[in-house]
């Protein structure tokens, strides 16, 4: 059963139900909160973590920037805190391959020739 399904009435779920619900451990979660200052799940008087929705959205976007992403650590920290500024940044122009893929020849002739010690 989902989180979604269980969420009529609920504030908060253990760091199990998370896990469970992200297909991680909870070591993972726990070394996230490490990582990322910004996600600081309420604890009970004995310590145990307690996530809110929000809690649990920003770890889904953890989990995506990192593992379906392929974002290192600081890359999803950074896109994480400038997340707005990244997506709305025009995509830079695509290099002429055509023109890059005979540039290369060349100098790898140039090069063959020189390796062989001819004009």
């Amino acid at each position: 059963m989902s989180l979604k399904e269980k969420t009529i009435g609920r504030m908060y779920w253990t760091i199990g139900e998370v896990a469970d619900d992200l297909g991680v451990n909870a070591s993972l979660l726990r070394y996230w909160e490490k990582e990322f200052g910004s996600l600081r799940p309420k604890r009970t008087n004995r310590g145990d973590r307690l996530y809110t929705r929000d809690d649990i959205e920003q770890l889904r976007q953890i989990q995506h920037l990192v593992k379906e992403k392929g974002f290192t650590l600081q890359g999803a920290k950074g896109q994480l805190r400038h997340g707005d500024a990244l997506a709305a940044a025009p995509a830079p122009d695509m290099p002429d391959l055509e023109g890059l893929r005979d540039r290369l020849l060349q100098v790898r002739s140039l090069l063959v020739r020189l390796r062989n010690n001819e004009p």
